[in-house]
């Protein structure tokens, strides 16, 4: 069935297919709305989610933490500020390996305080142990979210996972999106049987007791290799979505790449843009791609360096500034991709966005030619610079 939704209804819709154990609950632009929704469907009755309202982001993920640990599957919502505030507990359920599964609604970080799109919140918790999926539109965060559960909780994996998509670009604007039905939902996603929980009375244990020098690494070990089989998980997930939905999912979607000689790679809504632009650049005979990456966390690095290993120049696009000195934290993943390849191709990054600021298919535009002088030249000139700020300067 088809319906006109915004992302946040979509996602709360998908919540509500669920039907989870346990929300923890607390509001913040642009993300309010889930909660908020599905608040509604807990009081009319239509789920039986214990829904929990407390007063902080860093309350709402404690919730989430001692219901999953209890055994039961748990979900929130959140943005920006509210991400950082749960910044410690995001560690504390990765290596306590509790499948939470979270809807950030990517937003700036405060200061200065802004409420619009960059992905400077996530990227802020990109090493805390999630898995990061990225929606380009609705039908993607809807989708994601629903994918989330079997790929977090599977035996193998047993990580949290942070659907993300673009504040009010993607939360607030409607579109038209194919949704599922409940029945094959709640099927795919299946019920929750944690090997081990705190209310098993069978196998008593704690959860996140005092790590000693003697033990530390060798959990650390595990949940790096748990992220590794994250990626095996995602893809098998995404087949079994496939015969449910029709819809196919990768690591990354691959644009126009086939034969491409200049190519971007980048996140998110801006997709939908930057294939306006490659689908104007090609009618004009040039050679031009794109990769949109879906997951960040485990980062594609090995399919992504193969994907671009016939491009002769490439530009990141990175919505959020790493304040590394070097570029973006995008950039800095797509880099270390491509180091082992025998012939690269010339890289620079931009970064773009921040703050919510526009950008249109004419910037675009502008990147490809720089990628084709480039290309020409051999020369890449800047390799790191920032894209679509007041300044007399051209920095593109």
């Amino acid at each position: 069935m088809s319906d006109r939704l915004s992302g946040n209804e979509a996602v709360a819709y998908a919540i509500k297919q669920i039907n989870p154990d346990v929300m923890g609950a607390f509001p913040i632009t642009p993300s309010t709305e889930i909660p908020e929704y599905f608040a509604a469907y807990v009081a009319n009755g239509e789920v039986n989610t214990e829904y929990v309202a407390v007063e902080s982001e860093h309350s709402s993920m404690s919730v989430c933490i001692a219901a999953q640990a209890a055994g039961a599957r748990s979900v929130c919502a959140t943005s920006s500020c509210g991400l950082a505030l749960m910044y410690e507990l995001l560690y504390v359920a990765a290596s306590c390996r509790l499948p939470i599964t979270l809807a950030c609604v990517n937003r700036a970080l405060s200061g200065p305080i802004n409420i619009n799109h960059d992905y400077s919140d996530s990227m802020g918790a990109r090493d805390s142990g999630w898995i990061q999926i990225y929606a380009e539109n609705n039908q993607e965060a809807y989708d994601n979210f629903i994918m989330a559960m079997p790929i977090g909780e599977t035996t193998t994996v047993r990580l949290p996972v942070m659907t993300c998509m673009d504040g009010f670009i993607t939360s607030h604007a409607v579109e038209n999106i194919e949704l599922l039905e409940t029945e094959v939902v709640r099927s795919f996603v299946g019920t929750y049987n944690p090997e081990n929980y705190l209310l098993k009375k069978e196998n008593p244990l704690a959860v996140g007791p005092y790590d000693i020098s003697a033990y530390y690494m060798e959990h650390k070990v595990q949940e790096a290799e748990a992220m590794k089989a994250a990626k095996a998980r995602i893809l098998d997930v995404a087949a079994e979505f496939e015969k449910i939905s029709g819809r196919s999912y990768g690591l990354f979607e691959k644009y126009r790449m086939e034969d491409a000689e200049l190519a971007l790679v980048l996140m998110g809504s801006t997709a939908g843009t930057a294939k306006a632009a490659v689908d104007k650049l090609r009618a004009q005979g040039l050679k031009a791609g794109l990769v949109k990456i879906r997951v960040f966390r485990p980062f594609p690095a090995e399919e992504l360096a193969l994907a671009l290993a016939s491009t002769r120049a490439v530009a990141v696009l990175d919505k959020s500034e790493g304040f590394s000195g070097n570029g973006g934290p995008l950039f800095a993943e797509t880099r270390s991709a491509l180091y082992d390849l025998k012939e690269r191709p010339y890289l620079i990054d931009l970064v773009y966005g921040l703050g919510g600021r526009d950008i249109k298919v004419e910037d675009i535009e502008k990147v490809f030619e720089r990628l084709a002088e480039i290309a020409a030249s051999g020369e890449t000139g800047s390799v790191y610079a920032h894209m679509g700020q007041r300044s007399k300067e051209d920095m593109v």
